[in-house]
């Protein structure tokens, strides 16, 4: 790369050059790649004697546990070399796509085809590769780093000292009921905007240096609670060691990490930095579409306003939330550290890189989706949520609920009952709230149009997502459970939509 022809840094611009920057990159990609791959092979040559090791626990419940051993139920524990492999690959590929993603979008209007096309016209050369690709690279910049860490501390700070309302979530297989913090804030969110502060625009002034950022903290937050696990752990009894390095590493060996009794890792990095990030960068590239052409279009209206549906839906209900899947079941690891941070969706770069002005019957239609889609993920966790909070005893529907009364024990050896909800839209599939979700990310979507598919990348990688899901929920329940989920898919046959799935 010829590297010392280059001065460090800018002397107008303070940013380091392109081939600098690009030095970092490689180096951190080629230290990732060899760390990665050393670290695969241990991970198969421990994995056979740590699971040998499992394997002579019994069921029994034995005191004093430091981690989930023997019979248990939640995260994934014993796993197969193919689960290793596929660990490998999103640990290393996912911020690859980020960026790939981040080209298309800045210099090939979200074009996935628009690069490869130049890139085969050109017959695959090395001086193409440099032109197309890797000159269009986002750079590193000390003012995204500035930015993200002001940002980012000053949602730290505030979770940590503005009081709140307690609320406590589900059970954990080794029998704690955990406190959180939950619904407040609701004085400081998106005042800088209004307080000209900054230029809205900000977020898209400096989009690349920021996902640089944000993808540097997601890899530190990764191996900071990978180390906090084994050094100082919130809950060990809660641990779940798979054997293999990789898989620990993607899927979280803390159930609960925290500073303290309240700071919890997930219910922080999921809402703060994650979920009030999204507004704030759709908001952003609002200003930024209104800078470029003079006016906002319908469509980014849309978009904004079915995002900030599902946030505020998020915010007013978010004593609900510590019982869903992510907070109440997944460990913290590269899946949540490094997805609430990075993993965002980019509809909004989009329309700013496209202008779409939608026809009012259209725009009403994909309202109409999206509205639609709320409700129905509202109205299905609702039911649930009330049920289990009055033990059945409520309406639904017009009449008495319908459910099977279960009981489970923890692994401190205790057992404890529960309710699985057989009637209202729980009686028409396990996970109808899917729908819901479905159906607000397809309306998140289709407010992009129909020019390219990258936006609906989305909808794609939810689908995925949930389907999955199903499938590790129906493990973890049947684990759980035992007869009684038995029972209960018998009642309730269909896992999504009827006569489908």
């Amino acid at each position: 790369l010829e590297l010392t022809e280059f001065k460090v840094r800018d002397e107008t611009t303070g940013k380091l050059p392109f081939r600098h920057a690009l030095l970092v990159e490689l180096v951190s990609h080629i230290f990732i790649r060899f760390f990665t791959f050393k670290t695969l092979k241990m991970s198969l040559r421990q994995k056979k004697s740590v699971n040998a090791e499992f394997k002579e626990s019994n069921s029994e419940f034995t005191p004093n546990l430091k981690a989930q051993t023997g019979k248990t139920w939640g995260r994934d524990r014993d796993i197969s070399y193919i689960t290793v492999l596929f660990s490998t690959l999103i640990l290393t590929c996912c911020p690859l796509l980020v960026f790939v993603f981040w080209v298309s979008c800045t210099h090939y209007q979200c074009s996935l085809y628009e690069p490869i096309y130049r890139l085969q016209i050109s017959g695959f050369s090395e001086k193409a590769f440099d032109s197309v690709v890797l000159q269009k690279l986002p750079q590193f910049t000390w003012e995204g780093i500035k930015i993200y860490a002001i940002w980012l501390s000053f949602q730290a700070i505030i979770y940590a000292i503005l009081p709140a309302k307690i609320g406590y979530g589900q059970r954990t297989p080794a029998g704690h009921i955990l406190p959180y913090k939950v619904r407040f804030e609701k004085i400081f969110r998106k005042k800088t905007f209004y307080f000209n502060w900054w230029e809205g625009s900000i977020i898209h002034d400096n989009w690349g240096a920021l996902l640089i950022a944000a993808n540097i903290y997601g890899y530190f937050l990764t191996f900071f609670v990978f180390a906090k696990a084994y050094i100082m752990p919130s809950h060990p009894e809660d641990r779940k060691f798979s054997g293999s390095f990789i898989y620990d590493l993607l899927m979280g060996i803390e159930m609960n990490p925290r500073f303290g009794k309240y700071w919890d890792f997930k219910l922080f990095h999921n809402g703060r930095p994650g979920i009030i990030a999204w507004t704030l960068i759709n908001l952003s590239f609002a200003a930024a579409q209104y800078n470029k052409i003079g006016y906002v279009t319908n469509s980014m209206i849309l978009l904004n306003f079915l995002h900030a549906v599902y946030v505020l839906d998020f915010f007013y209900n978010e004593d609900w939330y510590l019982r869903t899947i992510d907070i109440a079941h997944d460990h913290f690891g590269f899946y949540l550290a490094w997805g609430d941070t990075v993993w965002l969706p980019w509809m909004s770069h989009y329309l700013v890189r496209n202008t779409i002005d939608l026809s009012i019957p259209y725009f009403l239609l994909v309202l109409t989706i999206g509205l639609s889609g709320y409700y129905i993920f509202r109205a299905v966790n609702h039911q649930k949520d009330i049920v289990r909070r009055r033990n059945g005893d409520c309406i639904i529907w017009g009449k008495p609920a319908q459910f099977i009364k279960t009981h489970f024990v923890t692994s401190d050896g205790k057992e404890h009952s529960s309710i699985l909800l057989t009637s209202g839209f729980w009686g028409i599939s396990r996970h109808f709230n899917y729908v819901g979700d479905l159906l607000i990310s397809s309306a998140m979507c289709l407010a992009c149009g129909f020019d390219h598919l990258l936006p609906y990348f989305y909808i794609i990688y939810m689908f995925i997502l949930l389907i999955h899901r199903i499938y590790r929920d129906d493990a973890r329940c049947r684990g759980k459970y035992g007869k009684y989920w038995d029972n209960y898919c018998q009642v309730v046959k269909w896992k999504l939509l009827p006569y489908v799935f």
